[in-house]
């Protein structure tokens, strides 16, 4: 088995202090073929874990690399806020209460947990909880201690500023931990039985229309299935509900990730899953998942600071279409002509993101858009470029956003290798519900992104298969609740 220890600086870790190998965050992102061809596990030592980040990249870029790595950016995210950990604390407040009596009656004002293991063995009940939540090299908990010790906050330990004791502490554990089997998270079970659909009523562009989600529900009471809309207010009755359908533009960032976590914790069947969720939102992961496993993208750089630019403009030329990793419905998504107009968006951009990525430039009339659900083909259908425009949404008209207009298409008539091509790229990221886009051109067809929370609407994307878009969606949700142990 190998390890490998990620740091933010290498004097963050003596080389001596592990046999493992020990390199910086930097060095991994800068070199993607590094272990090619072996299955490392990764531990993430970063000093800074937060959203793109060097540290939240390496720990996204390993997934797309084959790399095992903790902590993900699941946990990442997670401790990002407290709201986001808030479904732990009930149990894990119990079982620090119950280490009260070996710890003297008293608690410090914070500890530190390193692999699951406590300053002592007194902490041995609660670090070990703390760790199947929160899978993290290093983790400290400020404790605010009473009648009954509750949790302020929990967080991350940086390395780079732990003392010499600690640091002793930690490559003790380390030694422990890389020692043992790779475990995955205690999974957490199930409760009770009915369909949830998250929606804003005052979104714009939602990925559903209320009239098709009424439609859906009328095909799915017919199948002894009752779908109810709940919004952003309803996270606390979540657990009532059986099954989770998100019908809002999702993000990591905002209430649609909580509730696929909270869904997940509960054992609830959920489109979008976290997971999918993560890897989605962000196309430098999905451009290196997709490249990874052998699935045709369109040529790119990655652009990690200025002297990245030159390299894009000379492997790519232009005009060129320059990403952030976190987009949706087209935004964030820029055509650059020169090296100027790069240069000028690429600084303004890197403000906010460590990372972004530079594609050539493949104009088309339409964009091919093929639904894949539970790694089957769903529906097959045409996106056309908004008029006088490269995109299929023109957000730089004035008012409300410009859509190109749609060709459908049946599952049977569409060509057989985009289909192929879009289900190989769905199956990368996961067992739910996908959106791929790809660009079919005369040098082939190439995947432009998938995905996560695609536009189902009724007469759009149902008009090539009809209600089996929406029979195939019901029976997804009841197969995994079967599958569950969970009857109707």
């Amino acid at each position: 088995m190998t390890w490998v220890i990620l740091t933010g600086r290498q004097s963050d870790l003596d080389q001596t202090a592990t046999p493992h190998k020990i390199i910086t965050n930097r060095d991994y992102l800068a070199h993607p073929a590094l272990f090619r061809g072996q299955r490392p596990k990764i531990i993430n030592l970063s000093n800074r874990y937060a959203y793109q980040s060097r540290g939240y990249y390496a720990s996204l870029l390993a997934g797309s690399r084959g790399h095992k790595v903790i902590p993900t950016v699941e946990t990442m995210i997670d401790l990002s806020e407290r709201k986001l950990y808030e479904n732990a604390l009930p149990e894990l407040e119990l079982a620090l209460n119950k280490c009260r009596k070996d710890l003297g009656g008293t608690f410090p004002a914070k500890v530190t947990i390193f692999f699951g293991v406590g300053p002592s063995k007194a902490w041995d009940r609660f670090a070990r909880l703390l760790f199947d939540w929160f899978r993290s090299p290093a983790l400290e908990v400020a404790i605010k201690d009473g009648e009954w010790a509750s949790i302020h906050k929990i967080g991350f330990a940086a390395l780079g500023r732990l003392d010499d004791a600690d640091k002793k502490r930690f490559v003790a554990a380390l030694e422990t931990y890389t020692s043992r089997e790779w475990r995955d998270t205690k999974a957490r079970t199930p409760s009770r039985y009915t369909f949830a659909t998250l929606i804003d009523p005052n979104e714009q562009m939602p990925p559903s229309e209320i009239s098709s989600l009424r439609y859906w529900a009328r095909i799915a009471e017919k199948m002894g299935v009752e779908v109810e809309p709940i919004t952003r207010k309803d996270l606390a009755k979540l657990a009532n509900y059986d099954a989770l359908f998100i019908r809002e533009t999702t993000s990591i960032s905002n209430h649609t990730y909580r509730f696929a976590r909270r869904a997940q914790q509960e054992g609830m069947p959920v489109i979008d899953d976290p997971l999918s969720m993560i890897r989605c939102t962000n196309k430098v992961y999905l451009n290196e998942l997709m490249a990874y496993n052998n699935v045709p993208v369109p040529p790119t750089v990655m652009i990690a600071g200025p002297s990245d630019l030159q390299l894009a403009a000379d492997t790519l030329g232009f005009p060129l279409v320059l990403k952030i990793p976190d987009s949706s419905f087209s935004r964030g998504v820029k055509k650059a002509s020169s090296f100027e107009e790069l240069k000028t968006l690429a600084t303004s951009w890197l403000e906010d993101s460590d990372l972004l990525i530079a594609q050539k430039f493949m104009p088309t009339e339409y964009d091919w858009r093929v639904g894949v659900l539970g790694g089957q083909p769903l529906f097959a259908i045409h996106y056309l470029m908004a008029k006088k425009h490269w995109q299929i949404v023109n957000h730089d008209r004035a008012g409300k956003p410009d859509e190109g207009g749609i060709k459908t298409f049946t599952l049977k008539h569409a060509p057989a290798h985009v289909i192929d091509t879009a289900v190989r790229a769905a199956r990368c990221i996961g067992d739910g519900l996908y959106g791929v886009d790809l660009k079919e051109t005369k040098d082939g067809v190439f995947v432009i992104e998938v995905n996560d929370n695609p536009n189902l609407d009724h007469g759009v994307e149902d008009s090539g298969e009809k209600d089996e878009v929406w029979v195939r969606l019901t029976q997804w949700f009841l197969d995994r609740l079967e599958r569950n142990g969970k009857q109707p």
